[in-house]
């Protein structure tokens, strides 16, 4: 049932990368401090290539590409692995963790406006009211009475919006790429993105190392390392581009939303925060964002728009 619906593939895959990157907010603020931004990030995304390289060949996937597609495919990768996540990795080190989750949640407005540019996807009001509910519902759990957006944030939060758009527009390229190139799968699409990724963090962590060289690596980081290398890079990636694959982009924008809430309910499991009105309350929007647009997928399908 489920390898026959896309539609229930795509939120398994969309959610459960956004539900792995609601942990790594916790990893990264355990790791930053040792290792610098772009420094960590070229880390991660070696990881990745390495693993998802050795994914490759045992599925008997086809690692080359045309060269116009190679350049296609690094470019999607540069954007977002390079200029998104590395924007998001400076944001969160110069700014403040509620800061960031309000700031990227902006990620799926932007997804809209790109599907709408790029891939001449409606906006349709359901599809507005979707992220406009789940967005409110971030609002709510994160509480913008502890939001801190004074001149010591400003940069980060700068870095952070810039992150939330170029993360949109990368999600919206990799449904194009998707569409474009029916023979080339999500996990050649997510190998070569790593490479473009790579064009930028090691010349940036080259210039970073020299003002911030890494500190002391204990146990504990080289858990986290793994954890953002393997997990939320090669695992969560891949999901992610996986779920753009199989459904419009400005539906699968709706799963990002998971993040916030794994994170608001990682922080209640493992940091003994209080489950407050706020949460229950943000929790319920989130959801009901996801299902109404849910509701508009299976309208489709049977007919109406």
């Amino acid at each position: 049932m489920i390898a026959a619906n896309p539609r229930l593939r795509s939120a398994i895959y969309g959610i459960g990368a956004a539900a792995i990157w609601g942990g790594m907010y916790v990893v990264s603020d355990l790791v930053l401090p040792v290792i610098p931004p772009f420094t960590l990030l070229s880390i991660r995304l070696a990881m990745g290539l390495v693993v998802l390289y050795f994914v490759a060949r045992s599925s008997g996937a086809r690692l080359r590409v045309s060269r116009p597609d190679a350049l296609r495919l690094l470019a999607v990768g540069l954007v977002g692995f390079g200029i998104s996540v590395g924007a998001q990795f400076v944001g969160t080190d110069a700014s403040t963790a509620v800061n960031g989750t309000l700031i990227t949640s902006a990620s799926p407005a932007f997804i809209l406006v790109f599907a709408a540019l790029l891939l001449h996807e409606r906006l349709t009001p359901r599809r507005i009211a979707s992220v406009a509910l789940a967005t409110i519902g971030v609002i709510v759990i994160i509480d913008l009475a502890n939001a801190d957006f004074s001149s010591q944030t400003f940069f980060g939060d700068a870095a952070l919006a810039v992150a939330a758009l170029s993360w949109g527009l990368y999600s919206v390229l990799v449904r194009q790429v998707s569409l474009s190139l029916p023979n080339v799968n999500t996990t050649i699409i997510t190998l070569y993105g790593f490479v473009g990724g790579l064009l930028l963090t090691l010349p940036a962590s080259a210039l970073e190392l020299r003002d911030r060289p890494i500190g002391v690596i204990t146990p504990l980081i080289i858990l986290g390392i793994l954890y953002l290398g393997v997990i939320s890079t090669a695992l969560a990636m891949w999901l992610w581009g996986r779920a753009f694959a199989l459904v419009d982009a400005s539906v699968a924008s709706l799963y990002f939303f998971a993040q916030p809430l794994v994170g608001a309910l990682l922080s209640v499991l493992l940091l003994g925060q209080v489950m407050t009105s706020n949460l229950w309350i943000g929790s319920a929007l989130i959801i009901a964002g996801v299902i109404l647009a849910t509701v508009q997928i299976r309208r489709r399908a049977g007919g109406a728009v």
